[in-house]
């Protein structure tokens, strides 16, 4: 039920979207605003802005009820129960411990006798 509400919404969405570009710029802040005047097609240019108002009208209000139906739906699922009440159920796994590094006089170098390694003195 969640999945085809949600792509009821998406679908809503890109519409929305389509038909808000279809629409002219009345403002002319571009000033490419051009009459509709003239031909005598079925629908006059007026006409065609007052479809499309409607209909943003229409995908608004089913865009705003889709997502006031899948924050309900979310609602019910959530249970009463935060996040951090989930995470406390989880399995916690132990650290995984670092092997015990092995003694840094391994690694050094082999020195001539016993002597240790010291800088020259300094004069």
């Amino acid at each position: 039920m969640e999945n085809v509400i949600l792509v009821i919404h998406l679908i809503l969405a890109l519409s929305l979207i389509g038909v808000v570009l279809l629409q002219r710029s009345e403002g002319g802040g571009l000033g490419m605003g051009g009459g509709g005047g003239g031909g005598g097609g079925a629908m006059s240019g007026r006409a065609a802005a007052d479809a499309l108002t409607k209909l943003t009208w229409i995908l608004a209000i089913a865009f705003i009820a889709t997502s006031i139906t899948m924050t309900i739906i979310a609602a019910k699922n959530a249970a009463g129960s935060s996040v951090l009440d989930r995470l406390g159920d989880a399995p916690v796994e132990q650290p995984v411990t670092a092997p015990i590094a092995p003694a840094t006089d391994d690694l050094l170098p082999p020195s001539a006798g016993d002597t240790p390694i010291t800088p020259p003195p300094a004069d």
